[in-house]
C-alpha cells in the first residue's frame, strides 16, 4: 500500500512561488495555496450537497500546520489540521462548515452590538434628556468607572442578576454608596 506524505513545517517553509498558484496538498482536503506573490494560505476543500466548496483556513505562519500552544498568552493556538477536522466533525453532522463560520461570525457581532455597555449607553441617552447636564454626566462617569469594566463587553442576554449583585456588592464594599 502506498502511503501519502503528509506536509511538514520545513517543506512549507521552503515552498517558493512560482508564476502560478502551486496547491501542496496534506490530508483530508487540505492544502497549501502558494501564491505567485509568495502569499502562503490553507485552504480546505471538500463537497457539500454535491458541490465542490473551499474554506479558506488562514494564512501560514500566522496558522501554523499544527496546533501549538501560544508561549506568551499560554493559550492553544488551532493549527490548520485542528480546523481541517473541525470542518469535517461539521460535515458528519451535516453542518456546512462556511455557513457555520457566517452564523458564528454574525452572532459575534450581534452579541457586541447587544452587549451591556451599548444598551447602558441607549438607556443613559433616552433618560438623560430628563436630567440636568450635571448630572447625565456623573451618572454616564460612574458607569464607566464602576460598571462597564466588569460587565461591558458581556452580551446582555448572559448576564445574571447575582452577577449584577456582585459587582453592586463590591462598589458598596467601598463605601461608595453615595455621590458625595
Amino acid at each position: 500500500m502506498l502511503s501519502k506524505k503528509l506536509l511538514t513545517d520545513t517543506a512549507i517553509r521552503n515552498a517558493k512561488p512560482s508564476g502560478k498558484p502551486l496547491k501542496i496538498s496534506d490530508s483530508g482536503g487540505l492544502y497549501l495555496l502558494v501564491t505567485p506573490a509568495g502569499k502562503k494560505l490553507w485552504r480546505f476543500r471538500y463537497r457539500f450537497e454535491g458541490k465542490d466548496t473551499t474554506l479558506a483556513l488562514g494564512s501560514y505562519p500566522e496558522v501554523p500546520l499544527a496546533g501549538k500552544k501560544d508561549p506568551s498568552s499560554d493559550q492553544w493556538i488551532d493549527g490548520a489540521r485542528d480546523m481541517r477536522d473541525q470542518a469535517r466533525r461539521l460535515l458528519g453532522q451535516g453542518i456546512n462548515p462556511a455557513e457555520y463560520r457566517k452564523a458564528k461570525k454574525a452572532s459575534k457581532s450581534a452579541a457586541k452590538e447587544n452587549s451591556f455597555e451599548v444598551v447602558a449607553r441607549e438607556w443613559h441617552a433616552k433618560q438623560s434628556k430628563a436630567w440636568a447636564p450635571s448630572t447625565a454626566a456623573a451618572r454616564l462617569s460612574r458607569m464607566e468607572n464602576e460598571i462597564f469594566p466588569a460587565l461591558g463587553k458581556r452580551p446582555i442576554h448572559e448576564l445574571t442578576a447575582p452577577e449584577l449583585l456582585k459587582v453592586l456588592r463590591q462598589i458598596e464594599s467601598r463605601g461608595a454608596l453615595e455621590k458625595k
